[in-house]
């Protein structure tokens, strides 16, 4: 079932455990964690895949909307205030809802509702991004990314290994990953860039997908743990 990746952006400590509590209990949403404060959101929401932020507007050093100002990836957002007069200011932010402190649970549910619905209706529209074309040989195939299991560097070339097919394609690892989207396609390796939603089991050294074993450079180490803690 889907299930909303979300995160809460609130200075009040009392508010933060109470949202936290509301968010916990639903069934369409999982959290994947909280900030204090809008420095902190920034960076840890530009370096996960959340499709949801419950943003406080009054935070210190930087507002809720100067927080959304700086976003290079923009969720879905449900701003949660203590003051009616933002909420002109909010929809100006394409925002999906405006909930008004203190929450009530019927007034949450619907904006739940309203960011599911939105969240298919975005998905629905957007079936092409979710492919690309690649040139293998004379002909031009269309793939679908999520098919996508691993790409391996094969000297001028690379091969691309899907669900039901290995084509062998001229191109760099480098130009073929600025195809697809970041948050699911790891380069783990100089030779290797992985479909991380493919993983059945890894380790600090190593990834398994099917029946291969990939090896991961210390240098990508990082990169690869940070993008596996929140799927």
């Amino acid at each position: 079932m889907l299930k909303l990746k979300c995160v809460i952006v609130e200075d009040s400590e009392i508010q933060r455990i109470t949202l936290e509590k509301i968010v916990n209990s639903h069934p369409d949403l999982v959290l994947v964690t909280s900030f204090r404060n809008a420095i902190e959101a920034k960076n840890g929401i530009d370096n996960r895949m959340i499709d949801l932020i419950f943003l406080d507007i009054e935070l210190p050093l930087i507002s809720g909307f100067e927080l959304l100002e700086t976003l290079n990836y923009k969720p879905q957002v449900i701003v949660v205030a203590g003051k009616t007069e933002y909420a002109i200011k909010a929809f100006e932010y394409d925002v999906t809802d405006f909930l008004l402190k203190p929450i009530l649970l019927t007034r949450f549910d619907l904006a739940v509702k309203r960011a599911m619905l939105k969240y298919e209706q975005i998905h629905q529209n957007d079936d092409t991004e979710n492919q690309i074309f690649i040139k293998s040989k004379l002909n031009k195939k269309r793939v679908n990314i999520n098919e996508i299991k691993w790409v391996e560097a094969k000297g001028d070339y690379i091969l691309m290994v899907t669900l039901d097919s290995n084509i062998l394609i001229l191109s760099s690892l480098k130009a073929f990953h600025d195809q697809l989207p970041k948050e699911t396609f790891i380069r783990i390796h100089k030779s290797f860039l992985i479909n991380i939603e493919r993983i059945d089991r890894y380790n600090s050294k190593e990834v398994f997908i099917s029946d291969r074993v990939f090896p991961v450079s210390r240098a990508k180490k990082k990169c690869l743990t940070e993008a596996l803690k929140f799927i």
